[in-house]
Formats: structure tokens, sequence, C-alpha cells
């Protein structure tokens, strides 16, 4: 047995163990943490989901790209997707190292989301609840979707990227839209 072609393969899935468990502990364990003396990035929202909306359109330029046979037009929109990602995740943790979670449908932004306030919602605050579990659910678990992806594109792999990317490549898009979404729903009641 050749161990020089499996010895990478075996030192990219460990990274990819890695980072795979890394990036969700990191963030929860982040958003245990406050930033003292630095005011709240109330500005960071709208970016961060301006940013999640452009991985999108960059995700279906990629399936295009790759469509038509572009191979080197399909890779740099794959990578602009995953800089964005990561873009993204930055800027997500510093909104909430410096500001509080806003509650959805906290209309007088007290913090607190009363019966009342909670009632006035009707069956749409499940609709919000739904698509914010399964998109935060989905935004792990498509990270080591992603890593392994990339990797079989690296090493050459391209029927096993091309199966996998089959995958990866809805789930990363939901992700996208999703966040998008969320963003939408929530934004009235953040904080003035």
């Amino acid at each position: 047995m050749n161990t020089n072609t499996s010895a990478p393969k075996n030192k990219y899935n460990l990274w990819i163990w890695i980072v795979s468990i890394a990036i969700p502990v990191a963030v929860a364990i982040l958003f245990t943490v406050r930033i003292p003396g630095v005011e709240r990035m109330g500005f960071l929202p709208p970016i961060y989901a301006s940013v999640n909306a452009l991985t999108a359109v960059f995700l279906i330029m990629a399936l295009f790209q790759i469509k038509k046979g572009n191979r080197k037009a399909h890779e740099r929109f794959m990578k602009l997707a995953i800089s964005l990602s990561v873009l993204f995740l930055l800027m997500y943790v510093a909104y909430h190292m410096t500001s509080d979670s806003t509650k959805f449908g906290d209309v007088n932004r007290d913090g607190l989301l009363s019966g009342a306030e909670s009632s006035a919602l009707g069956a749409i605050k499940y609709v919000y609840y739904f698509i914010l579990f399964s998109h935060i659910l989905l935004s792990v678990t498509v990270i080591p979707f992603v890593l392994v992806t990339y990797v079989r594109a690296i090493n050459g792999d391209f029927k096993m990227h091309k199966k996998i990317a089959r995958v990866t490549f809805p789930l990363w898009l939901y992700v996208a839209v999703t966040g998008v979404i969320v963003y939408l729903m929530i934004s009235p009641y953040y904080p003035l």
C-alpha cells in the first residue's frame, strides 16, 4: 500500500474534524464573553446578512460555472463563498460579544418577551423558530461537508468531490439564505 497518497488525506481528515468541532465550540464559548468597554456593534447584523446573501449568490454562480465546464471560475466563486462564510462568522461573533441577543417579538425592546408580545406574534413565531433552529443546526452540520468537499477538490478527487457537493451545496445554500431570512424577521426588534 502506498502511504504517500493516503497520508495527506489522513492529515486533512484530522484537520477537518478539529475545525468542525472547534468552530461551534468556540462560537458557543464566545457567546458567553462580553468585551468590556466596547460599544454595541449594532451596525453589523445588516452587513453580515448581506454577506450571507452574497454567499448564496456566489454558490449559485459557482454551480452555473461548473455546469458550463468552467472549473477555474467555479473554483474562484467557491473560494469567495468560503471567505465570505469566514467573514460572516467573525462579524457574527463580534456582534454577539458586544450585544445581548435580540428577542423575536420584543416590540418594546426591553430584552424580555412578555406574554402579550408573544401572543401578538401568533403562528409566525413558530415559523421564525423553525427557520432559526434549522439554520443553526445546519450551520454547524455544513462545516465538515464544506471542508471535505473542498479537500476533495484540491486533492483532485473530482469524482468524490462531485458526489459530496450534491449534499454540501443545498445545505450551504439553505444556511446562507435562511441567515438572511432570520435577519429580516428579527431586524424590527433590534435595539435602537
